[in-house]
């Protein structure tokens, strides 16, 4: 009588060295993304205020477009012009439809130069727009 002796099948492993980097090389990503947030918001720009205003929560991914007091438009830290601006956005609605952008205005910016912005927005396919203002109890 001959006994084969056969291996056993060895039990499934999970390979966590793996999904751990992931998980780590996702984490710094947020982490980075929402520090470069802060910044977009603390950009010495003087808002309007209004009675209504209220600080919303911040989405991830969010569009801030700064524009300063002579008209200049900053994105992500660096001037653009506004075709650069459309282009931009063009790109980012046609993968994200209803991707949202913060168009913060010194309160002494010419209302021209917002409707440029805002006209380049909606050019660009962008919908999901919004202004945004200080909250100040002064207000009357």
């Amino acid at each position: 009588m001959t006994f084969s002796s056969k291996p056993k099948p060895r039990a499934a492993t999970l390979a966590l060295t793996s999904m751990l980097d992931v998980i780590f090389l996702l984490l710094c990503f947020f982490v980075t993304a929402s520090v470069y947030s802060q910044w977009e918001s603390e950009i010495s720009i003087s808002l309007p205020s209004a009675r209504s205003a209220d600080e919303p929560d911040r989405l991830p991914g969010e569009i801030i477009a700064n524009v300063t007091k002579d008209g200049t438009v900053r994105v992500n830290g660096m001037n653009v012009t506004l075709e650069d601006l459309g282009a931009r956005l063009a790109k980012i609605a046609r993968f994200y439809p209803g991707q949202a952008v913060i168009i913060r205005g010194d309160k002494d910016t010419r209302y021209e130069s917002l409707v440029k912005v805002i006209d380049t927005c909606r050019g660009a396919g962008v919908w999901n727009f919004s202004l945004a203002t200080a909250n100040d109890e002064t207000v009357k």
